[in-house]
């Protein structure tokens, strides 16, 4: 058994216990790089492998009553049948060398897809901090969510989430928990994670199933995947409500973009050029956005007045 492949699936179910993100995204691309698996392969090996890790990341946010048991309900309920249209639709397609390579660029531009909604989510947290802090929207809820649902939105929401996630094995987290932003901003960071871990279980499990029927299923691939994640999702759900995740989703972020570009077929060159730029560009931008939302320029510089603020308040 690869001890490799173990490390780098614990690895990433470290990431999607701590943010809920990254688990297609991170580990697919992983085994057509490092481990030279066939597209189609890696996607369904990535699929049986989330559909046990996820449950192990979900178990801990149900304890915590960090899940909307409604909302898991409707997304389900359009992205379960959803996910294994969307193998079927792969499978119609063939299996040539030409559909791997299709395979191959619709995995990298779900990934591109994805490294972006990780920015907007990040910009939709700090303006509703902003709009919080300025009394111009309703204080964020402390206890379990328990929102009013938006049935229509949120199963078609989980249509195009099974879709993706039947075709890629990206967007269990990434697709689905922006749209979870975008329909009810008022839930907090962990309880948007721990709604989605929930709903992304019988979501992957439906995908995941409908690949085995088809005989994508390499079970020397799946198992060390399993081995690794779990301990890894554990770990990294644990850490979720004790480590801010900013720079986490930064990271991943990065990393995302580099392989979406490889996937597609970006040269090294332009890759490297494009990475670099990213990795000047986008602090700064970041600090421009900060400071025009009223926030200072660092994060560090925030938690740091928000801390003295704290203890002047507590002192007699």
């Amino acid at each position: 058994m690869d001890l490799w492949l173990i490390a780098g699936a614990f690895a990433v179910g470290i990431v999607v216990g701590l943010t809920g993100m990254g688990g297609g995204a991170l580990m697919t691309p992983m085994l057509v790089f490092f481990f030279n698996v066939p597209p189609l392969t890696a996607v369904s090996s990535d699929l049986v492998a989330s559909a046990v890790m996820k449950p192990v990341g979900a178990s801990v946010h149900l304890r915590r009553g960090t899940v909307n048991l409604r909302l898991v309900g409707w997304l389900c309920a359009g992205s379960v049948p959803a996910a294994f249209c969307g193998v079927l639709i792969l499978r119609a397609l063939g299996d040539s060398q030409q559909m791997q390579d299709g395979i191959k660029v619709a995995l990298g531009l779900a990934i591109l897809l994805s490294a972006a909604l990780l920015l907007v989510r990040a910009y939709m947290r700090l303006l509703e901090r902003a709009r919080t802090r300025d009394g111009k929207g309703e204080p964020l809820p402390q206890a379990r969510p328990e929102r009013h649902v938006r049935p229509v939105p949120t199963l078609l929401l989980g249509i195009l989430g099974g879709l993706v996630v039947g075709m890629t094995s990206v967007g269990s987290g990434s697709l689905i928990i922006i749209g979870l932003m975008l329909l009810y901003p008022g839930l907090k960071a962990s309880q948007l994670v721990g709604t989605d871990l929930v709903q992304a279980v019988p979501l992957v499990a439906s995908a995941a199933i409908s690949h085995a029927i088809f005989g994508d299923l390499d079970l020397s691939v799946s198992l060390p995947l399993i081995i690794g994640s779990i301990p890894g999702a554990y770990i990294g759900a644990r850490l979720s409500a004790r480590l801010p995740g900013g720079w986490v989703r930064r990271a991943l972020a990065f990393v995302l973009l580099a392989s979406g570009l490889k996937l597609i077929g970006v040269p090294n060159g332009t890759t490297g050029l494009i990475l670099a730029v990213t990795l000047v560009a986008a602090p700064l931008v970041w600090m421009v956005v900060r400071r025009r939302l009223g926030f200072p320029a660092f994060a560090f510089v925030e938690h740091r007045q928000a801390r003295a603020a704290r203890e002047a308040k507590e002192r007699p």
